[in-house]
């Protein structure tokens, strides 16, 4: 099994990490917001800075936004470090700090693809949109911007695998590389199908229909497609991830549930979790015997 533990412990720190350095860039922004503009705004591109108010540190939420912005998205990164550990290319000394860099610059990339996903006015509209997970957020009005977020995300998903190496290993039962990443994705995919869902009903009870508006038609339709075809794309995953802990292939099941989790595009990232847990399980594992050696 995957040590669940010591990947969201690294993630913890890090994001611990990231919110006090942004927490300390927005103070000097307000104590000199002139002096310092370009290299601060090139900070908030990298998802470091939020650039808040004095009057915002009383507001319940701004400390929510922040614990969404580093801790939350640290300990999501940490469990998929570890789930997706083994599965990840690096070696040498260093091995796990080229794991962090692999994974941060795939879920990078990944939430590009989400945020033009969703986003039907790009570029023109610009925007910006935080990554699933990591140290970075994706905004890609300019050049710069996108650089620092790249940088940033790199950055954490380096520092995560040098925690990792630091903390104390568990000793863990063998199991399918699959079997993780698919328990991942089923909560991954539950927690924000329950999340829209609630917004959907609270939608639906106060408007008194689908809250679908003409100029913003794209964009609910993605949010109503987690209620309608999130659900069954997490319900196979689920399945998937059963039939892995009976020794059985999941791959079906995983690729038809992260296909249309994928296609919400909210659900992209538990989406590929799904599919790339269910290609693992269709693999025999290396220390499996051969039918040959059996016969």
């Amino acid at each position: 099994m995957a040590d669940f533990g010591r990947g969201i412990k690294a993630g913890l720190v890090i994001g611990l990490v990231y919110m006090a350095i942004a927490a300390i860039l927005g103070a000097i922004y307000q104590n000199n917001p002139l002096s310092v503009p370009h290299f601060l705004h090139f900070l908030y591109g990298a998802g470091l800075t939020p650039l808040f108010s004095l009057a915002a540190l009383t507001a319940p939420s701004f400390w929510a936004s922040l614990l969404f912005q580093y801790i939350v998205r640290g300990i999501v990164f940490g469990a998929v470090f570890a789930a997706l550990y083994d599965s990840l290319p690096g070696t040498g000394s260093i091995k796990s700090i080229k794991k962090g860099l692999v994974l941060s610059a795939f879920i990078w990339i990944l939430s590009a693809v989400g945020f033009i996903y969703i986003t039907p006015g790009w570029p023109t509209d610009g925007g910006s949109f935080w990554t699933y997970c990591g140290g970075g957020a994706v905004v890609l009005s300019s050049i710069w911007s996108a650089l620092a977020g790249v940088i940033s995300a790199l950055a954490f998903g380096a520092l995560t695998g040098f925690l990792w190496d630091r903390f104390r290993a568990k000793r863990l039962a063998e199991a399918k590389k699959s079997s993780p990443v698919l328990l991942l994705s089923f909560i991954l995919g539950g927690v924000i199908w329950a999340y829209f869902a609630a917004l959907f009903l609270a939608g639906v009870i106060i408007g008194g229909g689908p809250p679908i508006q003409p100029e913003f038609w794209w964009s609910d339709l993605l949010y109503t497609s987690v209620v309608f075809l999130g659900l069954p794309g997490w319900i196979l995953a689920d399945v998937a991830w059963r039939k892995t802990r009976m020794d059985k292939s999941g791959f079906k099941w995983g690729l038809a549930g992260g296909v249309l989790m994928a296609l919400t595009g909210i659900m992209l990232f538990p989406g590929v979790l799904a599919i790339i847990g269910g290609v693992f399980s269709g693999r025999k594992l290396a220390t499996e015997p051969g039918t040959v050696a059996i016969g």
